[in-house]
């Protein structure tokens, strides 16, 4: 087993590793590290939780050389706001004893104030693509001196939309620089990218995509309904096992139903993080959680990907996700750092396939585990579960009743023509108008 002295490393950054208490390299980290030290273009594969920020930030800060310029020398590209923060701190962590600049930037937060940042000079930028971007386009951010380009979470970041920005940033660098790129999965879309500007990039895989951690045990509860789940959730969360928890849901909405469902005997022990919350409130509830302020958080999948929480031991899928790679990107919460984790997902019988889905993915099964008898199974259903009547039944007219005034002028305009009065009605107006028409005749014929 290799320590990170193997590596050679700078003394400044050896000496801030140990202080951070890592001694032994991750498999990505190991792989990577002789791959972006010679210079190649890279292309990770690696799950959630292996340690794919050190697999790229050690070799690159090897070989950091420094430079009076203002410009980055290192871009750092990530798919959401959280993990612009995380990585930023991670870089000023192993840099403490380095001459190094890093700023981390992204939307939502004034753009002036960032503007003012740059200027005052980057070595390192890590940032959204979005924000990115809108300073590069400003002519805020340059990339003359932009050698090393990291993308990570890259095919989440194609599945967040953020194509066009990428191809534009990349269409901006320099053609001279070495690129690495780390996703989880590899789709058509990462495919195409690599083709369209990588040089002939050199595959490390962790792992076949899809592969769980084996170190997580798994297990689900087949549930009627959403108020049912909830009545499981809290039924569950009374095992004080269950000290660090990350409960996902597919929406916003149900996140905060949820919410709403444990509050009264839960609520001040979980944060509810979404992207209808600000980004202070974002921040704040995760590093309330982090600090053990909080025992859990009820999010969306925009926690699923690529942050680093340590030490959870509870990962509950509350809704089945609708693509068996986010629920192997949920579960990798948990079971990190030599520890083991567990996994409980709730599904309805409309998500069983979803359910399936993953366990093909994974090739191994999901433990099912019979429903508690003691947790009442509620017959309210939300929203979302309530059968929708077709629209078909929905343009019908409605059966009318009573005497008010509406039922009696909808009758009355229900009334069936026979060709009756209206045809009568028709023949007087065009008989008044042959005898007006005659009338007028004789006058003229008068006046001759």
């Amino acid at each position: 087993m290799s320590t990170f002295e193997e590596f050679g490393l700078p003394k400044s950054v050896q000496k801030a590793i140990d202080e951070l208490g890592y001694t032994t390299p991750t498999p990505i980290q190991e792989k990577s590290f002789p791959v972006i030290m010679s210079g190649r273009d890279m292309m990770g594969i690696a799950q959630t939780g292996t340690g794919k920020t050190l697999a790229y930030l050690l070799p690159l800060l090897k070989l950091y050389k420094f430079s009076h310029s203002h410009i980055p020398k290192i871009l750092i590209l990530v798919p959401t706001r959280e993990l612009v923060v995380q990585v930023t701190e991670e870089v000023e962590k192993l840099t403490q004893y380095m001459s190094v600049r890093t700023l981390g930037i992204y939307g939502g937060v004034n753009i002036n104030t960032q503007k003012t940042a740059v200027y005052q000079g980057i070595d390192i930028l890590v940032g959204t693509p979005g924000r990115v971007m809108d300073l590069a386009l400003d002519n805020v951010v340059r990339f003359d001196e932009t050698t090393k380009l990291v993308i990570d979470e890259f095919d989440e970041m194609l599945n967040l939309g953020f194509r066009v920005q990428l191809t534009s940033i990349l269409a901006m660098m320099r053609p001279k620089r070495q690129n690495i790129l780390f996703s989880a999965t590899m789709t058509d879309d990462v495919d195409a990218v690599l083709n369209d500007y990588f040089d002939f990039p050199q595959e490390v895989s962790l792992a076949a995509s899809g592969t769980p951690i084996e170190k997580i045990s798994q297990s689900s509860y087949p549930v009627a309904n959403f108020n049912t789940k909830i009545n499981l959730l809290k039924h569950l969360l009374k095992d004080e096992s269950m000290s660090r928890v990350l409960i996902f849901v597919n929406n916003k909405k149900h996140a905060d139903l949820i919410f709403e469902g444990i509050e009264e005997d839960f609520g001040h022990e979980f944060g509810l993080i979404h992207s209808n919350k600000s980004q202070n409130y974002r921040l704040n509830t995760m590093a309330e959680f982090q600090l053990g302020n909080l025992r859990g958080i009820i999010t969306t999948d925009v926690m699923a990907r690529g942050l680093d929480i340590s030490d959870i031991t509870h990962v509950i899928n509350f809704e089945m996700p609708e693509t068996p790679e986010t629920y192997i990107h949920r579960i990798g919460r948990t079971g990190r750092a030599d520890k083991t984790g567990n996994a409980i997902s709730f599904f309805t019988p409309k998500e069983e396939e979803r359910k399936i889905e993953a366990e093909v993915l994974m090739n191994r099964e999901i433990e099912v585990v019979d429903f508690p008898e003691h947790v009442e199974i509620s017959d309210k259903l939300i929203g979302s579960e309530k059968s929708r009547q077709p629209v078909k039944f929905l343009l019908k007219k409605p059966k009318l009743e009573g005497d008010g005034a509406f039922q009696e002028k909808a009758k009355k305009n229900q009334k069936v023509n026979l060709g009756g009065p209206s045809k009568t009605k028709k023949k007087t107006h065009g008989s008044v108008n042959r005898n007006l028409l005659k009338t007028q005749s004789q006058k003229r014929k008068g006046k001759k």
